[in-house]
């Protein structure tokens, strides 16, 4: 079963040409199965005492649309697979009216708190959930391939502001990172992110770009070269 919430843009969510900005749309999606979780008894606090928590794997956001200040929306998700450790899940986010404004497809690994380590999904821990169908889209890979020739960029340090309840960066945290480093006049019609490592306070993130006439990759790597998370953007 879908859950859904509505919405009104809100000016603290729009960038400079006050459209909802995708970290915006990101942030809608994450809060949306958030308040699944919650509805279904499956949230933050029993997840906490379980010592488990999900962490996003990978992301896969096409946006037809921005909407405006103002504009109401509904965000809805559903999952429609557990397997082993992993679950997969589908957003949207519509108009009112019904027009789909954006659409994701995303990957969860579920972790043991004690150890950092997948753990394997037991019955209570999708309690409540209902696997619905897929999302009728065009579905790519989980793994981003990455090109042969990055251009270094400039490392900077991970601060509190980045941070989420697990103690790690958030995950749009990571998007806008990467989004810094578009040309101003690239329309960004899909994201896609393979998270392959948590930073922590303090660490160093040096990124490394590519970039074409149509899609940029940027590299979020370790001080060793070993990415935290690999961001792809494609423009309309």
């Amino acid at each position: 079963m879908s859950y859904s919430f509505s919405g009104r843009v809100r000016y603290s969510e729009i960038g400079e040409n006050g459209l909802l900005t995708l970290p915006g749309i990101l942030n809608y999606f994450q809060d949306c199965s958030t308040f699944h979780s919650e509805a279904v008894g499956n949230g933050m606090k029993v997840l906490k005492e379980k010592n488990k928590f999900w962490v996003l794997s990978a992301w896969q956001v096409v946006v037809n649309r921005y909407p405006a200040l103002g504009e109401e929306v509904v965000t809805s998700t559903w999952p429609y697979s557990f397997r082993g450790f992993m679950g997969q899940r589908n957003f949207i986010m519509d108009t009112k009216e019904g027009e789909r404004l954006a659409y994701a497809n995303t990957f969860w690994t579920f972790i043991d708190g004690k150890n950092g380590f997948p753990c394997k999904l037991k019955p209570e821990d999708t309690e409540g959930y209902e696997l619905e169908e897929k999302l009728d889209m065009e579905y790519a890979s989980r793994k981003i391939v990455t090109p042969d020739v990055f251009l270094p960029e400039e490392p900077f340090t991970v601060q509190k502001h980045h941070l989420d309840t697990n103690h790690h960066v958030n995950n749009c945290q990571y998007i806008q990172m990467a989004m810094d480093y578009l040309p101003a006049d690239f329309s960004l019609r899909q994201m896609r992110a393979e998270y392959k490592q948590q930073a922590r306070l303090s660490d160093v993130i040096c990124p490394e770009i590519s970039a074409d006439a149509d899609k940029v990759v940027v590299s979020l790597n370790d001080i060793h070269g070993e990415s935290y998370a690999v961001v792809e953007f494609t423009d309309y």
